[in-house]
């Protein structure tokens, strides 16, 4: 570290901490989110929202399972959690990202799981993670829905089911 006004990173990396990005405007602590993938999912998720968002430093931290077991992955998400408000995106809802999210996540109040992560919800999450954190979480699941959409449209989509083979 290089002076009393830095913070030293989860990733290593030093920021200049002149304003801090975990309280709102209004003085309430924003919510924290934390992407825990498999791989280098989450790497790949904070670095695309970043490109398209800009900073999101303190917004977005990326969490990988890669070389952990049971224990070491609680304790990365613990860490990365904190003691404020917290929203957890995994990639799966089943598996060891997502058992160590809802076990990260046991205080419904304070924090919650998202399963199925994608980039439309990240970056909705990174504008309005001021919100109080039900509202934020019926926002993100709606957002995160609709962006999932093929074209051109197939008649599934439209309620018309292909029969099953």
């Amino acid at each position: 570290m290089t002076g009393g006004n830095d913070t030293m990173h989860d990733n290593g990396n030093e920021s200049s901490a002149g304003t801090d990005p975990t309280i709102s405007e209004e003085g309430a602590a924003a919510v924290r989110g934390v992407i825990l993938t498999h791989g280098g999912l989450a790497d790949g998720l904070v670095d695309a929202v970043a490109r398209i968002a800009g900073d999101v430093e303190g917004a977005l931290v990326p969490v990988s399972n890669t070389g952990c077991g049971p224990e070491a992955l609680m304790e990365r998400v613990t860490s990365a959690v904190g003691t404020g408000p917290a929203l957890v995106f995994t990639d799966l809802p089943a598996g060891s990202c997502a058992l160590a999210a809802r076990v990260a996540c046991r205080d419904p109040g304070l924090r919650r799981v998202l399963f199925g992560v994608n980039l439309p919800m990240l970056l909705d999450f990174v504008f309005h993670r001021n919100l109080p954190l039900d509202e934020l979480v019926d926002r993100l699941v709606f957002h995160g829905r609709s962006a999932i959409q093929a074209y051109p449209p197939s008649s599934a989509i439209h309620g018309h089911h292909p029969p099953a083979r």
